[in-house]
C-alpha cells in the first residue's frame, strides 16, 4: 500500500472517509492478561480490520498513548495493562515500525507512572524510549462550536502517526473514559487545567475531546477492557473484570459499543453524541459492524457505573448546583496530601484547605465548584466521591419511573 493508501485511511475518521460503508469494530474475548492470549486476540482483530498494513507502513515513526493517569501498579486498573502494551509493541516492531511512547499524567512524572505501571520494565525489553510531554506547541484547533488553543505535545506532533490504547474506566464527567478521552493526555501538563475551567459545560468539554481527536487523528485505537474500572472511576473504582479487547479506528464506534457492553445507552455519552455531530465517528448501532466475537454474549449487565452527570444540560449555575453531584471527601480516608487542591482549576481553588490549614482535609466551595470531577480523578486514596443533592435526587426518582 503507498503512503496516500494509508493517510486516507488514517488520517479521516471512518465515518467521513468512505460514503455509506459502516464503521469497523472488532470485538475479541479476552479472559487473561496471560501475554500469549492478549497477542493471539490482538493478531485475530487487526487482520479482521485489514491488517498492519492498513493503518502503518514499515519505518514509520509511531507514537503509542496508553492511558497512565497515575503512579499506580496494574491490578488497580488505573492504566493501561502492560500486557495489551507489550503485545501491540512488539506487533508494530515486527512489521517494521519505529515505536516510541507518552503521555501527560494528571499528577506526578510520566516516568513514575510508567514504573509503577509496568510499561517501563516493557519498553526497556523492547528498546522503546519514553516521550514526556513535557514541551508543545501551541496549536489553533478549529472546533465544530468553539476555537480552541491548546499546547499539543511535541512528540505527537513530530510522530508521523499516534495508536491509541485506552483503558475503559467510569468518568463521573464523560461517564466512561476510552477511546476519545485518552487524547487528552495529548495536551501538555498544566494546560488541561485551562480547558476544565474553559469549558465547565460538560457538552462543551466533550466536543472539545472530539475536536482534538480530528487534529491528533490518531491510526488505531485499542481498547484495554480486559480489567475494567467501575465505581468511583478513573483512579478510585474497584477493577472489574470484563474479559473484552476492542479495536476500531472509529473511537466514537469504539466508545459506543464499550458503553453497550457495560449496560449504558451510548446516548448517555457526551462524546459520543459530540463525535458523532463532528464527524468523528458513530454510535448508532445500525451504523456499525461489529466483528469478531458475538458482543451480546459479552455484555455485563451489573456493571457499577457510578454516580454520573445527568445527560442533559444545565446552563443556570445556581440549579446545576442542586442537582449534579457534587464531590466530597472522606476524612477517614483522606491522608491530607493536597493534591485535590493542587488538580483544582480554579484560582482560589473550589477545594481548598481551611483555616486549620494543612492539618485537616480540604473543604470544597461548592457555590464556585465547576463539578469537572478532577480532584476526584487524582485522589490516590479513593477518598473523594460524588453526592448527588436533594433536587437531583428527586430528579433522579422521578425519572426513573
Amino acid at each position: 500500500m503507498n503512503t496516500a493508501d494509508i493517510l486516507s485511511n488514517s488520517n479521516t475518521p471512518p465515518s467521513m472517509n468512505e460514503s455509506g460503508r459502516r464503521s469497523q469494530v472488532a470485538v475479541l474475548r479476552c479472559e487473561t492478561y496471560d501475554l500469549q492470549e492478549v497477542r493471539t486476540q490482538l493478531e485475530r482483530g487487526i487482520a479482521l480490520l485489514g491488517g498492519w498494513q492498513k493503518w502503518v507502513r514499515p519505518e514509520e515513526n509511531i507514537l503509542l498513548k496508553p492511558n497512565l493517569l497515575a503512579a499506580d501498579p496494574p491490578g488497580k486498573a488505573v492504566t493501561t495493562h502492560p500486557a495489551v502494551f507489550q503485545a501491540v509493541a512488539e506487533s508494530l516492531q515486527q512489521f517494521g515500525v519505529k515505536i516510541t511512547y507518552g503521555d501527560s499524567p494528571s499528577n506526578g512524572t510520566v516516568e513514575a507512572a510508567a514504573r509503577k505501571s509496568g510499561l517501563a520494565e516493557v519498553a526497556a525489553q523492547l528498546g522503546m524510549s519514553l516521550s514526556p510531554f513535557r514541551e508543545g506547541e501551541t496549536i489553533d484547533i478549529e472546533g465544530s462550536h468553539h476555537r480552541h488553543k491548546a499546547i499539543i505535545a511535541q512528540a505527537v506532533l513530530d510522530s508521523d502517526g499516534l495508536i491509541s490504547l485506552p483503558k475503559l474506566k467510569t468518568h463521573p464527567l464523560t461517564r466512561l473514559t476510552g477511546a476519545v478521552k485518552n487524547q487528552f493526555g495529548c495536551v501538555v501538563g498544566l494546560d488541561k487545567k485551562m480547558f476544565h475551567a474553559k469549558h465547565p459545560q460538560v457538552d462543551h468539554f466533550a466536543a472539545m475531546l472530539v475536536d482534538l481527536n480530528l487534529y491528533i487523528k490518531p491510526r488505531l485505537y485499542i481498547l484495554d477492557a480486559i480489567v475494567a474500572m467501575e465505581g468511583n472511576g478513573p483512579r478510585g473504582g474497584a477493577p472489574r473484570r470484563t474479559g473484552i479487547l476492542m479495536i476500531s479506528a472509529d473511537p466514537v464506534a469504539l466508545d459506543a459499543t464499550a458503553s453497550r457492553l457495560v449496560g449504558l445507552e451510548p446516548e448517555q455519552v457526551p462524546t459520543n453524541l459530540a463525535g458523532q455531530q463532528s464527524g468523528l465517528g458513530v454510535y448508532r448501532l445500525e451504523d456499525i459492524e461489529l466483528l469478531g466475537d458475538n458482543w451480546e454474549e459479552l455484555v455485563v449487565r451489573d456493571f457499577n457505573l457510578g454516580i454520573g452527570l445527568p445527560g442533559f444540560v444545565i446552563k443556570n449555575i445556581w440549579l446545576r448546583n442542586q442537582i449534579v453531584p457534587r464531590p466530597q471527601i472522606d476524612p477517614h480516608q483522606c491522608k491530607i496530601c493536597g493534591l485535590c487542591v493542587n488538580a483544582c482549576p480554579l484560582r482560589p481553588p473550589a477545594a481548598d484547605w481551611a483555616e486549620a490549614g494543612q492539618e485537616q482535609p480540604p473543604q470544597y466551595n461548592y457555590a464556585t465548584c465547576i463539578r469537572c470531577y478532577c480532584c476526584q480523578e487524582v485522589c490516590p486514596e479513593g477518598a473523594i466521591t460524588l453526592q448527588v443533592p436533594w433536587l437531583g435526587r428527586i430528579m433522579g426518582r422521578r425519572s426513573d419511573r
